[in-house]
């Protein structure tokens, strides 16, 4: 039956109308993945010895799981956003004689086939037989290994659990921020308590059954939660919500890209995929604590260029890059109206705009760091007003991929309305502003670079008309090419 369902699954793929783009774009997956896996199994390789010097006083494997808390959670952080919920086409399999066990086993086993699961493994086995190989005891580093893989595990149908309980995703944030915060401040220093529970899996290696009842209890849970929603009647049954509405008539002093705004506004609190794109732009804030609170790159000042620009600039980075894909649904008749193209294009400008100047307000808190961090990211949002939101809707020209608003997947994994030349549009995004602040900084000092990255953002504000034209005239000469593209069938 699994070959059956295996068969059934290749070709879906295969057949499907969009074969080719989506093969283009797993082949991309595939090289980030091999990308991604290589260097975890050279990061693993290099654990042991890296620690050695850098901790001589502290054996390797207590040093890790001390820190290991740490990792769990990044993981769990990580698959929330990014690990797409197993799916497969189930509406034909409930009217014939296939048990509804064999397909849920068969949906359960697809998530531990995932990448997300390897990357523990290709981390820590290389970890493990470098351990070996300097006499660590065998029997303790193989159930202390077996130990950690089936926690990777646990988390993988842990995820699927709280995958809608944002409840559970915000207190598992708190989690890991209070315990950064009261570590720095040096309150209370969790990682020895915490660690004390992993060594235990090398020490006591019988400890290792453990997270194989956990492991085992939660594939259970998930296989329950999976069967009561089993039924045809559920799946044919149409729901009914209640309807909302919001009072947008604030909006309206936005003259005639007023329409234009509500529909977004109501676009993003009324779909799933925009909700986690936004939850993930906000994210985007905390990227500078990365970078300012290390030293390193106090000597990198062009790196902190390029962080400065993702602190204020997630919205248009996530967002901003799939215009006008969010609006794919009902772009024929958008276009079918006596609408100048250019307040459509400015609609998206002014929120991008309003977006980063809200992210400047709550980057603030960065004071804390200088005034020569804060300097730099008030030029880096001035770059993103200036200039970064223009380079974004001219991408956005670019991307004739369609969205599906409501498709139950991440909003980071789910590759629906990904463009791969969504990448190379990115390139100047990233490498411009880097740019702009390097040359005149070796050349002049720090202030030089700072000026020159802020005004080069209020060049491309005082030439928005000049910009908005020529993206217009982008839009126009491939908007019958974008309409036959976002209505061809998936």
């Amino acid at each position: 039956m699994i070959c059956q369902f295996l068969s059934l699954e290749w070709k879906q793929f295969r057949r499907a109308s969009y074969f080719q783009k989506g093969l283009a774009i797993k082949i991309l997956l595939c090289l980030a993945v091999i990308y991604f896996g290589g260097l975890a199994v050279f990061v693993g390789v290099g654990m042991y010895f890296g620690l050695k010097k850098s901790f001589p006083d502290i054996d390797p494997i207590i040093m890790v799981n001390n820190y290991l808390i740490y990792w769990i959670v990044f993981e769990l952080m990580l698959r929330y956003f990014m690990q797409q919920l197993p799916v497969m086409n189930i509406k034909p399999l409930m009217i014939i004689p296939v048990k509804r066990n064999a397909v849920i086993h068969f949906l359960l086993g697809k998530t531990m086939l995932s990448f997300f699961n390897f990357i523990s493994f290709l981390l820590f086995l290389p970890f493990s037989i470098v351990l070996l190989l300097k006499g660590y005891p065998t029997l303790n580093v193989i159930l202390w290994f077996l130990a950690l893989i089936s926690m990777t595990l646990s988390i993988n149908f842990l995820n699927f659990l709280i995958n809608k309980n944002h409840t559970a995703f915000y207190a598992i944030v708190g989690f890991l921020i209070l315990n950064v915060a009261l570590k720095y401040f040096g309150v209370f220093d969790s990682t020895a308590t915490l660690g004390a529970v992993f060594n235990g899996f090398y020490n006591q290696p019988f400890y290792a059954v453990i997270p194989l009842v956990v492991l085992a209890g939660l594939y259970r849970a998930n296989f329950y939660f999976i069967r009561r929603g089993f039924y045809l009647d559920a799946e044919i049954s149409k729901k009914t919500k209640a309807v909302t509405t919001k009072d947008l008539s604030w909006m309206n002093r936005f003259g005639a890209i007023a329409p234009f705004l509500k529909n977004d506004v109501k676009l993003i609190s009324r779909n799933a995929r925009p909700k986690q794109v936004v939850l993930m732009s906000f994210l985007f804030l905390f990227y500078g604590l990365i970078f300012y609170t290390q030293e390193s790159y106090k000597e990198m000042p062009a790196i902190l260029a390029f962080a400065s620009i993702f602190v204020t600039g997630g919205f248009l980075m996530s967002f901003g890059q799939l215009v006008p894909s969010w609006d794919s649904a009902y772009y024929k008749m958008l276009m079918s109206q006596n609408i100048p193209y250019r307040q459509y294009l400015e609609s998206k400008w002014y929120l991008m705009v309003v977006v980063v100047i809200l992210s400047f307000i709550l980057s603030t808190p960065y004071l804390y760091f200088g005034w020569d961090i804060f300097a730099m990211i008030v030029a880096g949002a001035l770059f993103n007003i200036g200039l970064n939101t223009f380079i974004t809707l001219f991408g956005g020209a670019l991307n004739r991929v369609p969205i599906a608003l409501n498709v139950k997947a991440k909003a980071f994994s789910n590759t629906n309305g990904f463009n791969p030349t969504q990448l190379l549009i990115a390139l100047p995004k990233i490498l411009l502003p880097m740019l702009l602040f390097y040359v005149p900084y070796k050349l002049l000092g720090f202030n030089a670079g700072l000026i020159t990255l802020g005004l080069s953002g209020v060049f491309g504000m005082l030439l928005k008309n000049v910009f908005l034209n020529k993206i217009e005239h982008v839009y126009q000469k491939g908007k019958y090419k974008t309409i036959a593209a976002f209505t061809e069938e998936k």
